[in-house]
């Protein structure tokens, strides 16, 4: 599983010209799934994320989680994040997962991002063509992948 987490001032996600999600100061995650992921690799993942300390405190240092900072979060699925670009100018998605395995991971990562942060978290809509618009603050942005936890 990877994500790439980006720290904004305000994002939304925009679906045909309808607003699917929107936030003001909190995260917003593009979350790519595989095969091989597990309910580890998504209990991992949501947990690391919400204990993420990338939030400014008083002194301007980044020592805050979200929650810490009573921020939002969007998940927005990305298939892309899988792109092997080796061979070729054309990437390939091959390790990105099928959807029949991966939409339910999806929505169970989004499940337990919202029970570890205590409350709802906005989505895109797996496999739809969406605008994403965001802020991005600082900027921050952190990849994560959770075959690489060490």
């Amino acid at each position: 599983m990877r994500a790439v987490i980006q720290r904004v001032s305000h994002a939304s996600v925009t679906i045909e010209g309808q607003v699917k999600s929107s936030i003001e100061k909190g995260l917003l995650i593009l979350l790519g799934c595989e095969n091989a992921d597990t309910i580890e690799d998504i209990e991992w993942l949501s947990k690391k994320i919400c204990g993420l300390r990338i939030f400014d405190d008083e002194n301007h240092v980044m020592n805050k989680s979200i929650i810490d900072v009573d921020g939002d979060i969007i998940v927005v699925s990305q298939f892309t994040l899988w792109a092997s670009y080796k061979k070729g100018n054309r990437p390939s998605y091959l390790r990105a997962g099928s959807h029949e395995i991966t939409l339910p991971l999806y929505e169970q990562f989004c499940k337990t991002l919202e029970t570890n942060l205590g409350k709802k978290v906005g989505t895109g809509e797996f496999g739809a063509d969406m605008k994403v618009e965001l802020l991005n603050d600082g900027p921050v942005t952190i990849c994560m992948d959770t075959k690489n936890k060490e």
